[in-house]
């Protein structure tokens, strides 16, 4: 098989393989209430997709590292089997918490994957075209967030919903064949290797301990609990012996020199932010459109349809630009956009149209399309291939914590806002009025002086709003969506003010872009063809001319 015939193959099942585990996390999502009634434990629900995010985040750096020790194939495929083995426990799941261990060892193949995709493409195509896959390869994320949910619900209504989990084998399959052939000449270490076992400990006790402080705090105990103190004190230790261990390691799993590159640091903590905002702020949206705008689930899905579109399509246009544009202009470009569309939507009201809310999410989109290939791009171009797996799973490690981040955060200033919100503008505004002073709704008043944001919860529930008479909904909803709206508010303000800070950062990131110019010379192995042990000449000739020069110099010494 020559080379061009590999990376064909090769990429096809990276494509396949991105599709279907893209695709399990909103399928699973749509299947998610079918599921609950099968099996019950309503009270943990949140629990199978909090199980597979903490092991799936957690796996990232530590696979990028085996991908530069072991080589691409063992590693990608060992996370493809571990994927499949995972999906077929969960189908065959009899209760809840056997569902939550399963999908907790499926989030490991689940992390073993993403990231991994993203470094292959690195090293089989030239700096120039990486631009242009890593963009069809985030349109492709998009692309399944989409159907997603129709799938699902398709699945879900006309079968079991086991066979949402079923269905990610005979793709799964398919995957491992195309991308086994497509690596079989895979150049891969001869030396001894040497594992970092104290630093993946630590690293995964630091990850673990703070991803699950972060989810349990305020919702399952107290933010002052012992429970929660403990856990974020074993994630601090975990941490500091981290970056002691890291730092005498002879192949430490996340490197600190690293971040001695500025094109490294600066992309990570963009990333870090850009997560933050987004995640952060995007779980509320369908908060506004249901909770304000009185729109149905179904049409609130349809409402986010726009900002994917617009997502996958920027995505792609920068990923053929990125060759032309410094790494600095595209993210300020791209946080500049995502800071605009967080201000639009901060002055989103009850009299804002569905229209006009659409408009402010693809601008979101477009944002948040022009920053995400970029971040991998700009760290693959600062690296070689023997550190490309670990710099480039990097990237997508700091983007998920500060998506968990910036879910728990800006959670908790939204419901401590909120509760200020009710008391100063919906009590006064309703407590006056006969109505409210006497029979249930009086009650239902007294109730909500405890938990004020518990009333937000008859705007989400067609069953409550069917069970309140019309006096009552005439009384007590305008008041209490001018509540929800004006206390949304403060969560795209804040995102808005995390969006300022990455455009901050980026200023540090000098000039640096990927240079088509530089000279014949012994980095060609750097330009994305050196995964295969037989690659054509011609081949080597070309990638010979289009080596990644970094403007500014940013670029590391390679091991020899």
């Amino acid at each position: 098989m020559s080379t061009e015939s590999q990376r064909t193959t090769l990429v096809a099942g990276l494509l396949l393989a991105m599709f279907f585990s893209s695709l399990n996390q909103t399928v699973v999502g749509t299947a998610m209430p079918r599921i609950i009634g099968e099996l019950g434990g309503l009270s943990i629900m949140t629990w199978v997709t909090t199980a597979y995010m903490l092991t799936s985040t957690t796996i990232v750096p530590i696979a990028g590292k085996l991908a530069d020790l072991y080589g691409r194939r063992l590693i990608y495929i060992s996370g493809l089997i571990i994927f499949m083995t995972g999906s077929i426990l969960c189908g065959t799941s009899n209760n809840m918490p056997q569902l939550i261990i399963y999908r907790a060892f499926q989030g490991i193949g689940g992390g073993i994957m993403m990231p991994l995709a993203m470094t292959i493409v690195g090293d089989i195509f030239t700096p120039e075209e990486r631009g242009k896959w890593q963009g069809i390869m985030g349109a492709l994320f998009g692309l399944a967030s989409v159907i997603g949910p129709t799938i699902g619900g398709w699945i879900v209504d006309y079968s079991s919903w086991k066979w949402v989990f079923y269905i990610n084998l005979p793709i799964g399959i398919l995957a491992t064949i195309t991308i086994y052939l497509g690596l079989k000449n895979e150049k891969i270490l001869t030396e001894k290797v040497v594992i970092d076992y104290a630093g993946s400990i630590t690293l995964i006790t630091g990850t673990v301990g703070l991803l699950l402080g972060l989810n349990l705090g305020g919702t399952e105990y107290p933010w002052l609990s012992w429970q929660i103190l403990s856990l974020m004190g074993v994630s601090l230790i975990s941490w500091i012996l981290f970056i002691n261990f890291e730092n005498r390691s002879v192949e430490p799993v996340l490197s600190l020199e690293l971040f001695k590159n500025r094109i490294f640091t600066v992309s990570n903590i963009v990333g870090f932010l850009m997560g933050l905002g987004m995640f952060g702020s995007t779980m509320f949206l369908p908060l506004f459109f249901q909770g304000v705008l009185g729109i149905s689930a179904t049409s609130s899905g349809n409402t986010m349809l726009p900002m994917m579109i617009s997502m996958m399509l920027t995505s792609v246009i920068v990923g053929r630009l990125a060759t032309k544009i410094t790494f600095r202009s595209m993210y300020i470009a791209g946080m500049t956009l995502m800071s605009f569309a967080f201000f639009l939507l901060s002055t989103m009201t009850v009299n804002t149209t569905q229209f006009t809310a659409m408009l402010y999410i693809i601008i979101l989109g477009a944002g948040i399309g022009t920053v995400t290939p970029v971040l991998t791009l700009a760290v693959q171009s600062a690296f070689g291939p023997e550190q490309r797996g670990v710099a480039t799973s990097a990237t997508q490690f700091f983007r998920s914590i500060g998506g968990t981040m910036g879910i728990t955060i800006l959670g908790a200033i939204f419901n401590g806002y909120s509760v200020n919100v009710m008391q100063q503008e919906f009590f006064p505004a309703v407590q006056n009025t006969p109505l409210a002073t006497t029979g249930s709704t009086a009650d239902m008043l007294a109730r909500a002086q405890v938990d004020p944001r518990s009333l937000f919860n008859i705007l989400l529930s067609p069953e409550a709003l069917h069970m309140m008479t019309l006096n009552m909904q005439q009384l007590l909803l305008p008041a209490l969506k001018n509540a929800l709206a004006d206390s949304l508010h403060i969560v795209f303000w804040v995102a808005m003010i995390v969006s300022i800070a990455a455009i901050l950062v980026s200023l540090l990131m000098g000039g640096a872009k990927i240079n088509n110019k530089a000279e014949r010379s012994s980095m060609a192995e750097q330009a994305g063809v050196t995964l295969y042990a037989d690659g054509l000449a011609s081949e080597i000739e070309l990638a010979a001319e289009l080596v990644p020069d970094l403007i500014d110099g940013d670029q590391p010494k390679q091991k020899k």
